[in-house]
């Protein structure tokens, strides 16, 4: 084996987002700041969430999950590139690039069916609120997100095995600021329709289940919605529900965008500015869509300045 394909195989180099000089402390500053606002944001809300006694509801207990999530996807990325952009050698370790991606699709994947099960939390809080605290009790609550992460993990182990088995013998330059399988792909020169054909049939399979689940969900709540009498009660009903249809929304167009194209239709330039926005300013949005459009988180943290303040 040569110099250059052990090299390749013992690690990769990561181009980033830009290599224009006179962007770069812009885009360092920008990232940086998001990045903070995703800490705080998040942070904060699983914090006042275990805090506040108002809170400890399954909606919040699933709110709480989703930004560990957004947490998650985004440090798994955000240190990493915030480096390389001042970084002489933007080099990751092969082993590294595995680590990075297994991570970043956890909580991808985790990310995705908490809302589904977000949306099933909701169609039972509007059908039948006087039982909601039965059906989704504390046993189910901690079932349903223990199914989230071990689908999660099994799907992130699958793609990660696949993928790193994959021969790189060529180039070793990733056209991307973190490891993800679309620019990998492409470095590629093994045959990767298998690897194509798991993607589009493992993780279409959670985007499908996904997207029905919110759908059903909603035509549930619908329904239930019609035969509430009041104007006012058909209102409160479905303003619960925008926040979620928000970030629902947001969320898989961008995944079904980035993953459910062919090899071939790959733009990676564009690509990065997407995966920009998906990775820091959806972890940004969600505590702020949640948090702005929610009464009883407003509340909590209202009580906690004034703790704090006392």
């Amino acid at each position: 084996m040569d110099g250059e394909n052990f090299s390749s195989l013992m690690e990769f180099h990561l181009l980033g987002i830009t290599n224009n000089p006179e962007i770069k402390a812009t885009m360092f500053t920008i990232v940086l700041v998001v990045y903070l606002i995703i800490l705080v944001a998040n942070l904060g809300m699983i914090i006042l969430i275990r805090l506040d006694p108002q809170l400890q509801t399954p909606m919040y207990f699933f709110l709480s999950h989703l930004s560990f999530c957004d947490l998650g996807y985004s440090t798994a990325i955000g240190p990493k590139m915030l480096v390389d952009l001042f970084a002489n050698s933007k080099s990751i370790p092969f082993l590294g690039c595995a680590l990075q991606f297994f991570t970043f699709c956890i909580f991808e994947d985790s990310e995705c069916l908490l809302l589904a099960v977000m949306a099933f939390d909701r169609y039972k809080t509007i059908s039948n609120p006087l039982l909601y605290t039965v059906d989704m009790s504390g046993r189910m609550c901690y079932a349903l997100m223990a199914g989230v992460y071990l689908v999660g993990m099994v799907d992130a182990l699958i793609h990660t095995t696949l993928t790193f088995r994959l021969c790189f013998c060529g180039s070793n330059e990733v056209n991307h600021f973190f490891c993800d399988l679309p620019p990998l792909f492409l470095l590629s020169c093994s045959d990767i329709q298998l690897n194509e054909l798991v993607l589009f049939t493992v993780f279409g399979f959670i985007e499908l289940s996904t997207i029905s689940g919110v759908l059903v969900s909603y035509c549930y709540i619908i329904l239930s919605v019609l035969k509430i009498d009041s104007a006012e009660g058909k209102f409160k009903a479905f303003s619960t529900c925008t926040s979620h249809l928000t970030a629902v929304a947001i969320f898989q167009g961008i995944v079904l965008f980035m993953y459910f194209r062919p090899t071939s239709s790959y733009s990676l330039d564009q690509d990065k500015m997407t995966s920009l926005f998906y990775i820091f300013l959806i972890p940004m949005l969600n505590p702020l869509i949640y948090s702005l459009r929610n009464k009883d988180v407003k509340e909590a943290l209202q009580k906690l300045k004034n703790k704090i303040l006392l």
